[in-house]
């Protein structure tokens, strides 16, 4: 990774670009910038401003979202970050990713752009995002500075930001000046951007912003028509990184889970922006570990693979799908026994889906039938399904919920209020998964030694429809004798 080429010498800086000096970086090879290289530098560059550019494709969606904020926070301001770079270590970063509330709002992703509603009265608000111009050419910003233009790429200039966007665009640098002198109620999401928080530390209140951020989670509750577009291509892109996975099978026994995650990851990166969420490749014991992302262990045939993981497309949608796979392509009579009674509660739960159903309902269901199951295997002694139920006993070996609402985050709207989310009512347009699991921790005594090292989780994302749901990701086999059939078909 290249050095910054930072002058140490800052009095070679011209008087008319004194205020806006390039950070120097410390330990660079170049002991400074020559005046005669500062002037070659600032000249015999094309003009490569773009024009005529065409909206981006959620445009629309993000003018209608914006709207009904204001709607809910008439004459108030409202200030939206995105974020800024986190360092990761010394002087790298890890990559960025715009704030969610955000990016909902304007479909920029960007670092440190801010969206300000400023209000016209008391009905409506005049929207303008706040970004950094392209990188200055005067100060040599765009060749000195390390997120200069030859550094890190170019950004998009003002005037390309409104055409691509569809607001007005003006100077990030102005905001904190401007937010500092501004009046009135003003409400902002907190978290991250320090400088923004900085400049309005007067005047705003916890409890406000808070409001805020609640409600621009539930805001997500029931996606659009362009949102369920990205969630199913997002589970389609999906299905193709655990059909590479299968082929790959072999490779993975040979080396680690950490080539399924690699794997994956690869699909992640050809047909999306990343990877949702930190992949669960989780073979053998690990399986039983709920969040396993180390993905350091070893791929044995005649175990199970647990892998989860998720595509997010290029527009911050996520995928969140499970399957558990015989690694040798064949499950074992008693893998196969514990998995089919993950299915039949998976089923339950995916039909407890449909509009009016308490959000809880697929929970309740797929639990039942993962409650009737352990009774019926004699791990819980002579108590019945009701009394485990009342009990809660069965959450030894299925631990977590059953789902959870998915979007532009794989746990999307967690900042809903519990009566909206979780005590609330299901809807067409909300998409949520359906996991159910059971998992037999290697050292539980409580069960018969063959099935301790055994985890099986199945887990779809499912849309709420007007009549009833739909599977975004039904391209994946779940019924035992389908996955198998599949496995073989992809390893020829």
């Amino acid at each position: 990774m290249s050095e910054e080429l930072i002058p140490e010498n800052p009095e070679q800086e011209t008087e008319e670009n004194e205020a806006e000096k390039v950070k120097q970086r410390k330990n660079g090879l170049y002991p400074g910038v020559s005046d005669e290289l500062a002037a070659n530098m600032k000249s015999g560059w094309a003009d490569t401003e773009l024009h005529g550019l065409q909206p981006i494709a959620q445009a629309e969606h993000t003018a209608a979202r914006r709207a009904a904020l204001s709607a809910r926070f008439p004459g108030e301001r409202l200030v939206i970050p995105a974020g800024n770079l986190k360092t990761r270590s010394n002087d790298t970063e890890y990559a960025f990713r715009a704030s969610t509330e955000y990016a909902y709002l304007t479909g920029d992703q960007t670092q440190d752009g801010v969206l300000v509603l400023e209000p016209t009265g008391e009905h409506g608000h005049e929207a303008t995002i706040y970004l950094l111009p392209r990188s200055n050419r005067e100060n040599g910003e765009f060749w000195l500075d390390g997120q200069g233009e030859l550094w890190v790429g170019r950004r998009h200039s003002l005037a390309e930001a409104e055409q691509l966007l569809g607001v007005p665009a003006k100077d990030v640098r102005e905001l904190p000046a401007a937010l500092s002198e501004a009046t009135g109620p003003v409400r902002a999401v907190r978290g991250h951007d320090a400088a923004v928080e900085a400049a309005l530390t007067d005047k705003v209140t916890a409890e406000r912003d808070e409001e805020l951020r609640v409600h621009l989670s539930e805001a997500r509750l029931v996606k659009d028509a362009f949102e369920i577009a990205e969630l199913q291509k997002a589970c389609d892109a999906t299905a193709r990184g655990f059909e590479d996975v299968v082929k790959s099978l072999d490779k993975a026994e040979a080396t680690s889970e950490r080539f399924i995650e690699g794997t994956f990851f690869l699909r992640a990166r050809i047909e999306g922006n990343d990877i949702g969420y930190g992949s669960i490749c989780a073979a053998g014991p690990h399986a039983t570990t709920l969040h396993w992302v180390r993905n350091d262990g070893a791929v044995r045939a005649g175990e199970l693979l647990l892998l989860d993981a998720g595509v997010e497309t290029n527009d911050l949608y996520t995928a969140d799908v499970t399957r558990t796979l015989p690694i040798n392509g064949t499950f074992s009579p008693l893998q196969r026994k514990i998995y089919d009674a993950v299915y039949e509660a998976q089923e339950a739960g995916i039909a407890a889906v449909k509009p009016g159903a308490d959000f809880r309902d697929f929970h309740d269901a797929s639990q039942r039938v993962l409650a009737e199951k352990l009774v019926e295997w004699g791990l819980l002694g002579d108590l019945s399904v009701e009394k485990v139920l009342e009990l809660g006993l069965q959450r030894r070996w299925t631990l977590h919920g059953t789902g959870h609402m998915l979007g532009m985050d794989v746990h999307d709207c967690a900042a809903a209020r519990t009566e909206a989310y979780v005590n609330g009512t299901l809807e067409p347009g909300v998409c949520l998964t359906v996991e159910p699991g059971l998992y037999f921790q290697a050292d539980d005594l409580t069960v018969p030694e063959e099935y301790r090292g055994i985890g099986v989780r199945i887990e779809d994302d499912i849309l709420v429809t007007e009549d009833g749901n739909r599977n975004l990701s039904a391209a994946l086999p779940r019924q035992a004798d389908e996955v198998e059939a599949w496995m073989a078909q992809l390893k020829g």
